[in-house]
Formats: structure tokens, sequence, C-alpha cells
């Protein structure tokens, strides 16, 4: 009644009840956990190859039984399973289909079996798979252990099994030897015309064929379906029409390609990448503005994606939001044409002028044929949308704009070139004041964040990488400057890399004099080891700040640093029980609040709240600062002025302390905080202290991000 897993973990850590010279062999792992456990007594059934190997006698049977009765709390198990003890056949042999209906009826009978019955579709073994794990069976449901099974002759057959996880207990039946490989990618054909080479999932494997092929040509790097019953292909239908574009939008069932609109996808659509080494990849892995690829069409319908190069991230596409980026869905959109251009739809397409403006809606008949999509001749000129406010007014976006009609309104996304896409989010993040090398670092770390974003496709269904708002970049939000476009273009290309892989690229306004690492939203250290966390100060380093005393020593005093001079270093508020109330219900009034864990910098990462009817914990620092937070609170900075209209406090670099209870029960709390943001990355204050300290771009980035290089921007 136990893993796979539970197994081998403890033949790792446990000694072996069998002779070294047995060592090694499938069943040891099994047998030994039987005998740890006292499913099996060893004087009574010996560890050795015959009784492991042997068939299971029924004397062996009711010894497993009743350690599996108690293990399962079952008082009387031989009243409820088709096994009987008997004394005369104790020595005997169980018959296999006796030992598993017993062995059915007692997995239906507990109450939290991770045992299941499932078909699988097997598409081989170490018998036809070159290079395939032993005990491994490659399916159309993933790879699945089969330890002490034959199942060779299961190959390209539909069965029933009984398993445990990706381990398979036993095969019940074959369901069918008549079985369809949708869309699998033929790689090559021998010279006999008898045999052929294919990709079945992520499975490379030879066919063999009843009759010749034919002409190896015809059907050599072809999509296809093949048929095969008792494991002899005895049909291959090609799906040779080919249709090629840039993908606008991926949703659940069709794919939008320029030019085509959106095409369902067949049953058992496939992704092969055929540059570099072959292999297949996911539906996830078709980013929206690539078009170095081909989709294989048959019937109306897209069979396989075929993906011939590498993407290359020139260009990005942007979800703009409403005023106030509240929604990415608009009532309507105006625009104002800065240059003369073209707009499609479908296979129409139209003119516009300089000049003239173009109001649509949901009900506009333009969207009869799918998206619309507006390219001006002059792309740096751009398209002004005077429906839309941002900081600087009606915004003007260069590049293309597209529009679709989705279910919760109108989509509006921008397609631009990325360096042309970083000139307007460096001054929407950062001052253009700010000295050159600090809007140079700014650019290194937006164009890297950008870079791994387009990689993420987090807006597929809408056809766009990353949307305009604080959630990704703010893109547009103020004009482009001399100052932020030079930063960029001198820049040109340049990415933070980790190990050759593009690092995450975080950055925030201002630190306490400390920065936190990685692990504040769930991530281990080693997968993130650039982000460590370091002393905001000439030399660098880290402190350990995450003891309570420590940390409130530091965090109260006016500790030196590159950032010491701003005003958000250091912060101070006060809140009340009774604010606090408003967002913690259920433990009655609040009494306490305690920081009982800090992670690097000293960082809060886990608030303790107690009341008068429990307690309860708040996690993670962007929770603590949501909490604490209150628009009614008047923070004030170290500079004096203060600040209000804040819902969330301006980090969780903070300690807490109990000020004074009054008549009426409520409790006030002095807050004593510093910095501004999560904490992770480079500061962006920091950054720009260290500019003025004459400090490069690369020494600003190499200080704030451990081990890292900057080179150019190439596609993987």
């Amino acid at each position: 009644m136990t893993s796979y897993s539970d197994c081998v973990k403890e033949a790792d850590q446990e000694p072996s009840f069998f002779s070294a010279g047995e060592q090694g062999r499938w069943y040891i792992k099994y047998a030994d956990y039987l005998y740890r456990h006292g499913l099996l007594d060893q004087e009574s059934v010996s560890p050795n190859q015959k009784t492991a190997e042997g068939q299971l006698t029924y004397g062996e049977a009711e010894l497993l039984l009743e350690a599996m009765a108690k293990e399962l709390e079952i008082d009387d198990i031989f009243s409820q399973l088709h096994f009987r003890p008997s004394a005369k056949k104790q020595e005997k042999t169980v018959p296999e289909k006796t030992w598993w209906e017993t062995y059915e009826t007692l997995i239906a009978g507990a109450e939290k079996s991770e045992v299941e019955f499932a078909p699988l579709l097997i598409y081989g073994t170490p018998e036809n798979i070159r290079g395939g794990r032993s005990w491994t069976a490659y399916t159309d449901q993933g790879e699945f252990g089969f330890e002490g099974l034959v199942m060779d002759i299961y190959i390209d057959r539909e069965i029933q099994v009984c398993k445990r996880g990706n381990e398979i207990i036993r095969v019940v039946e074959e369901i069918s030897s008549e079985v369809v490989y949708k869309n699998t990618w033929i790689a090559s054909v021998d010279e006999s015309d008898r045999t052929f080479t294919g990709y079945v999932g992520d499975v490379k494997r030879e066919f063999d064929t009843k009759k010749k092929l034919g002409d190896r040509a015809e059907f050599e790097d072809q999509v296809a379906d093949l048929y095969l019953r008792s494991g002899k292909v005895e049909k291959i239908v090609l799906k040779e029409e080919r249709i090629n574009g840039k993908i606008l939008a991926v949703k659940e069932d069709s794919i939008e390609v320029e030019g085509y609109g959106a095409v369902p996808m067949d049953e058992g659509f496939q992704v092969y990448r055929l540059y570099g080494d072959f292999a297949r990849r996911t539906i996830n892995d078709l980013l929206v503005g690539y078009d170095a690829l081909e989709f294989a069409v048959a019937d109306g319908k897209l069979c396989a994606a075929l993906l011939k190069h590498p993407f290359d991230a020139d260009s990005i596409r942007v979800l703009i939001m409403d005023d106030g980026f509240q929604t990415v869905f608009h009532d309507q959109i105006q625009l104002e044409f800065l240059s003369n251009g073209t707009y499609r739809t479908g296979e129409k397409s139209y003119e516009f002028a300089e000049g003239e403006t173009l109001n649509i809606t949901m009900d506009s008949s333009l969207f009869q044929n799918g998206r619309v999509i507006f390219e001006p001749e002059d792309q740096e000129k751009g398209i002004r949308v005077i429906s839309m406010n941002r900081s600087y007014g009606n915004p003007v976006y260069s590049g293309r704009l597209e529009i679709s009609r989705e279910e919760g309104g109108l989509v509006l996304v921008n397609e631009l070139y990325l360096e042309d896409y970083l000139k307007h989010v460096v001054p929407s993040e950062m001052p253009v004041s700010y000295e050159k090398e600090a809007l140079k670092a700014q650019a290194v770390c937006a164009r890297t964040y950008a870079y791994r974003q387009i990689q993420g496709n987090s807006y597929k269904e809408y056809g766009a990488h990353v949307d305009d708002s604080t959630r990704f970049q703010v893109y547009n939000n103020l004009e482009t400057s001399q100052a932020s476009d030079a930063a960029v273009t001198e820049t040109y290309g340049k990415i933070l890399m980790y190990q050759n892989s593009p690092a995450e690229a975080f950055y925030f306004s201002t630190s306490c004099g400390h920065t936190t690492d990685g692990t504040i939203w769930g991530a281990s250290l080693s997968s993130v080891p650039y982000l460590k966390g370091v002393a905001v100060r000439p030399g660098g380093g880290q402190l350990d700040l995450t003891d309570e005393d420590t940390f409130s020593s530091f965090i109260k005093s006016a500790a030196s640093g590159y950032e010491s001079d701003y005003a958000m270093y250091r912060w101070t508020t006060t809140c009340t029980s009774s604010q606090l109330e408003q967002k913690i219900s259920g433990i009655g009034s609040i009494t306490n609040l305690e920081v009982t864990r800090r992670s690097t910098g000293g960082i809060a990462v886990e608030l303790q709240v107690t009341g008068t009817e429990g307690v309860k914990m708040v996690s993670t620092e962007s929770q603590i600062r949501s909490i604490l937070g209150n628009p009614e609170l008047v923070i004030k900075k170290q500079d004096g002025q203060t600040l209000t209209g804040w819902s969330s406090l301006p980090s969780a670099f903070l300690t807490v302390e109990k000020k004074k209870t009054d008549e009426n029960g409520m409790v006030t709390f002095a807050i004593y905080g510093g910095g501004y943001g999560h904490g992770v990355g480079m500061s962006q204050n920091g950054a720009q202290a260290m500019a003025k300290k004459g400090k490069t771009y690369e020494q600003i980035l190499q200080f704030f991000f451990t081990g890292i290089e900057i080179q150019s921007l190439a596609a993987d």
C-alpha cells in the first residue's frame, strides 16, 4: 500500500534482506519494503530470487493480506474477499485471477487509494525505442514504469491498466490492436521503402509497412496519420497542405493566423521544432508574433505547427489597457491617423489618409472578417488613440495597431520593434532627469524583462505578450525623451544573462539600505542565484538582519548607504486595530502584531496577528503590505513630507510596535519602515546614486545581480 518512490527512498537508506549477489535486481526494493514493514516474515518466506520471482502461495498471500488489513484497519478481511485461506493450500499457488480479484476488492474498500484504472496507448518500450530506459513504457499519457511485467507484446496497442501514479501495476486487458497515430512526423524512409522513422509523441521509432511506400520524397518530412493493425502500418494519410503566416492569437481550440483568421485545431494537434535537434513542443511554445513557421493543414484544420527558425524577439506585442489601467477591454476605440496607411480585415484592405479619424465600436461591421490591422506608412509617426488618456494626453503608438472583438469588449494590441518599445518604457519607469548610466542600467533591465515576457506568452489568447501596466512594465504613459532614447540606443540589444540564460531582471524604486533575494515569491535560491540580496552601500556585502532586534535597530536608524538621502529610505506611520479589522476578520478584536519571520535583508515574510478570539498568520511580503496598509494612514517620509491614500504600505522592510490601548480597547501600533517596492533586484534610486558616484551601468547591474553577464540579445 505504498508508492514506488517510497520503496526507492527506503532502498537508498536501509540495508537489504537479500544477499550481495542478488543486489541490483528489480524486485529487491519491493520485497525489502515488505520485510521491513512486517508484510512478509523472512522466517516463513525466505528473501531470495526464487520466492521473489516465484508465484505467490496461499500461505504468503495470507501473511500479506493480514498485514494489509491491519494497516487499513479492516477487522475481518477474509469475509470481504474472494480469497479464502486454507491449511491444506498453504504451499499451493494462488490463481492469478483469484489474487487480482482479491486485490481489486481490497483497493475498492480503501478510503484513500491512489490506485486507479485507465486506458493507455503504448508507443514503445526499450524493445523498439533506441536508448529507451529499462522498465519504461512510452505512452500517449507520458512515461510509465512497469517493473516485473511483460509489456513488449502491447506495443502499438491500446490496453487497460491498473496503475498508481506513473507506475503500471498490471495489464487488465487489451482494448484494441487497431490504433491511429494522429499527426506524426515522418523523418526518413528506409531504402527498402518498407520501413520509415517517425515521431509519436516524444518518441522516435521505426515503423514497418505491409507494402512498399513508393517515392521516398513523397513521404519524408511530412505530417501524417498512421493507421496500424497488430503493429503494422496499413495506411498513411499525408497532410501535405501548408499555410504560412504570423500567429496573432492562440485560443483554446483555434489559432489566429494572419491572412487566414481563426483556424480550428485538429484533434491531436502537434508542435514540431525542425531547426537544430528535432523536438516536439507544446502549444504554449507557439509565441504570438512568430512567423518563422508553417502549419500543416487538412480538412480546414491545423494539424501541426512546424517551427523552422528560432524566434528572434525583435518585436513585441503589447495589450493596451483602458484609462487608469483598469481593464484590457474597451467599449470603443477612436483613432487618429498621423500618416497615410492601410487597414486590413480578413482578405479586404482599405486605405486611410493622414488626419482622418475612425471610431470603432463592438457592433462595427469591420469585425465580420475578424481582427482589424492598422499599418501606417510612417510607423514612427504612429497612430493616436483619441478615446484614451495617459499622463501626457492622448497616447500615440508607433508600429501597428490591431483591434479584435472579444466577449468582454474591444481589445487593442500594439505591435512594434522591441527597441522602440523600450524607448517608451524607460521614461515611464525611471525619471529621464536621472544620470545616463542609471538610465542605461534601467534600459538593460527593461529589455531583459521584456525578452523573458515575450517567451512567457501571457496574453496569447488576445495576441499579446504583455500589457502596458505595472503588472509588466509601464509603457507609453509618459512621452519619450532624448536622454531615455539615448540610454536605449547605447545599450542596443544588451540583456542580463546568467549561465547563458536570460536572468529575471527585477527592479524597484528605493531600498531601505538592503535588497532581498528571490525566495520571497516562492522560488528556490538555487533557481535564481543572482538574486541574493545585497547591502546597498559602497562595497556591497550582505548584512544579517533576520533577527528582530537587529532589524529593528537597523530600520530605526539613519544607516548610511547609497540611498540614505532619499525621502523613502525611511518612513513611519501608525495604524489602529480598528483599521486593521477592516481587512482581518474571524479573530475578534485585534490586540497585537508581531513579525515572526524575516528573510534576507530583514524583509518581513510572516506576520502574526493576535485577536481576542484567535490568531491569524499573514505570509509573503505583498500580503503583509496589503494587510497593514489603509488609505486612511498618514505615511511620514524622512524628509518630513507625508503621503496618504495608500491601500498598501510602501514596503515590507518594517517593524511593528504596540503603543497604546484606549478606553474603548482600540490599540495603536507604530510601524517603522524603509524603502519603496518589493526589494528584489535593482533599486532604481540606488542605481541613480551609484551613477552619481561615477559607476557605469555595467558596474551598477553587476552590483545588484550577482554573477550575471551583460551580453547581446540572441535567439535561442
